[in-house]
């Protein structure tokens, strides 16, 4: 019986980032300097296939410092955390490495620089996500106020709207975001945001690639966990332009194939935390039912990379 013909668009760049192949490398290092067990405080990166392979080797996730022993090392996530996080392992003489995506440094080391500056801090982001949390903790309470949609924006009650300035997410939807940042210059003129855009390279990157894959294809697939804030905005963004199906799946054992029924072309990427291993598995997936002609849409070319803390590249 032969199969029925399908264009396969792969869109480059897609998978891993330089934060999430940094954060994932941390963790090896560190197993291998100090052996198991290494405690992670929350998933290293937002994807179960690579939480459990780190955990076969040994690494035990918990969610908060107070699950760990003070004699053994442990590493924060890619998301980053409250500062009160390393003042607590500090304080119990912990060995701690921050595996914090720079990307994500930047921000903080961005609002803390305002809040120098006298300035209260607004943060354009999702209520609840481990990265706001962590951005929010930079500083004091109430010093940094949340918005999550430009209708945040009418509510927001600030001390002195000609002292103001904004941070973003990393991880968002750059057009969600451009609609909340016109929101908050409309209401706050005098607001000042980042000299460079906070939402990360990649984020951008992936999303670019998938506005140009999403005209061209019947559906679309992101390889991603349902808790991926970059993976989940993927899906949103392939929907926006244009494409009539778009679906999230962790592996492809997900995909749901009726839905597909009569689809002759296919887009494929995945978000910043998916591994190659798991884009393969799905394209190999979609080989097997049909006669697949692959094609690239990049919009990219990334090269970034980022060194691991000074700490595991000396012996122990």
């Amino acid at each position: 019986m032969t199969k029925p013909a399908l264009t396969l668009y792969l869109a480059a760049p897609r998978g891993f980032c330089a934060g999430v192949d940094r954060a994932i490398k941390i963790v090896e290092m560190a197993l291998q300097k100090w052996g198991a067990p290494v405690y992670v405080r929350h998933e290293i990166v937002h994807n179960k296939f690579v939480v459990d392979g780190l955990r076969d080797l040994g690494a035990i996730f918990v969610e908060e410092l107070s699950e760990c022993p003070d004699d053994r090392p442990v590493i924060f996530s890619a998301h980053g955390v409250p500062k009160s996080v390393p003042n607590a392992a500090e304080a119990r003489n912990m060995i701690y490495v921050d595996a914090t995506c720079p990307l994500v440094s930047k921000v903080h080391i961005e609002a803390q620089r305002h809040a120098d500056a006298g300035l209260q801090m607004i943060m354009i982001g999702h209520k609840g996500h481990p990265e706001t949390i962590g951005t929010m903790g930079q500083l004091p309470d109430g010093e940094v106020l949340l918005v999550e949609t430009p209708d945040d924006v009418a509510d927001v009650d600030v001390r002195d709207p000609n002292r103001l300035a904004y941070v973003t997410q990393t991880t968002l939807s750059v057009d969600d975001t451009a609609d909340i940042v016109a929101a908050l210059k409309a209401r706050f003129p005098a607001i000042i945001g980042p000299h460079k855009e906070d939402i990360c390279y990649a984020t951008t990157n992936r999303q670019e690639a998938v506005k140009a894959m999403a005209p061209k294809c019947d559906a679309m697939l992101v390889v991603g966990a349902p808790n991926s804030s970059n993976s989940r905005r993927l899906v949103e963004v392939g929907a926006r332009a244009g494409c009539p199906y778009a679906q999230l799946v962790q592996r492809a054992a997900e995909i749901d194939w009726r839905s597909l029924d009569g689809i002759t072309s296919i887009g494929i990427t995945a978000g910043a935390s998916a591994p190659e291993v798991l884009i393969n598995e799905v394209i190999d997936a979609f080989k097997t039912r049909y006669d697949v002609t692959t094609e690239i849409v990049e919009t990219a070319q990334e090269n970034v990379e980022f060194k691991v803390p000074r700490v595991l590249r000396i012996p122990a």
